[in-house]
């Protein structure tokens, strides 16, 4: 049991995946495809960024990567400032890239017709699958991307605690090749919630997942989706 979870094992590498905090929100009526892809971090997300590097502050943590979009990168910060550490950006971090294939300068709906939208929207609430909008990354290349970067991080760093603040869609892939899952899109995390993952040789295992202690005080709530 040990070897097969990494229980009582030391020399472990430990990962931690921190979701990024709230973003801005495009106007879901007017806005274009690129609106959508790198929006900073809202008040609240700022604060819930803050939140998790605290959470985090009290424990040794020895590199800590994000995504070039600003949400990621900043709540990386947010959690690398505590432990005198730079963020290193990862490109291939960043989110499924959905309707990549549209002209970015113009709304889903006025290129795919609103009857199309309102199916695929439909549809990934039934399916939770990404390849149901037209002009996407398609799932396998999205999971194949997420995890070949992230196990190159992960084997990086031997019996090191890594962070990795990165996007919804990134954390399930990973943790859905661990899980043996195909689907997409299995749970929705919290923003800055905190996944973890156990890792040595061949073996990985699910340590945590969306762990939102740090957010949900009494006094000052920040737990959003």
């Amino acid at each position: 049991m040990d070897r097969a979870f990494l229980t009582n094992i030391g020399e472990v590498t430990e990962l931690i995946l921190v979701r990024h905090g709230q973003q801005v929100w495009p106007d879901p009526v007017t806005s274009t495809v690129s609106e959508w892809v790198d929006p900073p971090l809202s008040d609240l997300g700022r604060r819930q960024a803050e939140a998790v590097g605290l959470a985090l502050a009290d424990r040794r943590i020895d590199a800590v990567y994000s995504s070039r979009l600003a949400r990621a990168h900043d709540t990386g910060r947010a959690i690398a400032a505590h432990h005198g550490l730079e963020v290193e950006i990862v490109d291939d971090l960043r989110e499924i890239e959905t309707f990549r294939d549209l002209p970015q300068d113009a709304h889903p709906a006025d290129v795919l017709g609103e009857l199309v939208l309102r199916g695929a929207r439909e549809r990934f609430v039934r399916h939770r699958t990404w390849d149901v909008y037209p002009g996407s990354e398609r799932n396998e290349e999205f999971r194949h991307r997420v995890v070949n970067i992230i196990e190159g991080i992960v084997t990086g760093h031997p019996a090191r605690r890594i962070v990795v603040a990165c996007h919804g869609g990134v954390i399930n892939a990973y943790l859905g090749e661990i899980l043996g899952l195909s689907t997409a899109m299995f749970f929705r995390p919290a923003h800055a919630s905190t996944h973890r993952v156990r890792a040595l040789g061949d073996v990985r295992a699910v340590q945590s997942i969306n762990e939102v202690h740090h957010l949900v005080a009494d006094s000052d709530p920040l737990e959003s989706y």
